[in-house]
């Protein structure tokens, strides 16, 4: 008998601790996933878009950072989004409210071109 009493008294705290683990990692994974699609970064580097592809939930804002010694814009295809002439260091945002594919380029730089997706 005491051997029973004994387990579940070691049991209890063990049984307690997972269950409110588990809730909380829940309610942690959402708030993360949260955190994480309510802004991303791209970075203009070497006449290029990093990441080229980027795939978002909608309400996400993007911010495009120019850390390139030359000017360059971001635009998209459709002219969804235009950003102004951006110098180094500048940024452009835009939110992203409708899922879709948004494809974008500079304007000076046509060949410097990248999507962000929208899901």
């Amino acid at each position: 008998m005491r051997r029973r009493v004994w387990i579940l008294v070691l049991a209890a705290p063990v049984i307690a601790a997972a269950v409110l683990l588990g809730s909380d990692s829940r309610g942690l994974a959402a708030s993360a996933r949260q955190a994480q699609a309510s802004s991303v970064e791209v970075k203009i580097d070497n006449f290029s878009f990093g990441p080229a592809t980027l795939t978002v939930a909608a309400g996400t804002t993007v911010t495009w950072t120019n850390r390139d010694d030359i000017p360059h814009t971001v635009v998209s295809d459709d002219k969804v989004f235009k950003s102004k002439v951006l110098d180094t260091d500048e940024k452009f945002s835009y939110t992203f409210t409708k899922p879709g594919t948004y494809g974008y380029f500079c304007s000076i730089h046509p060949k410097m071109t990248g999507k962000v997706v929208v899901q």
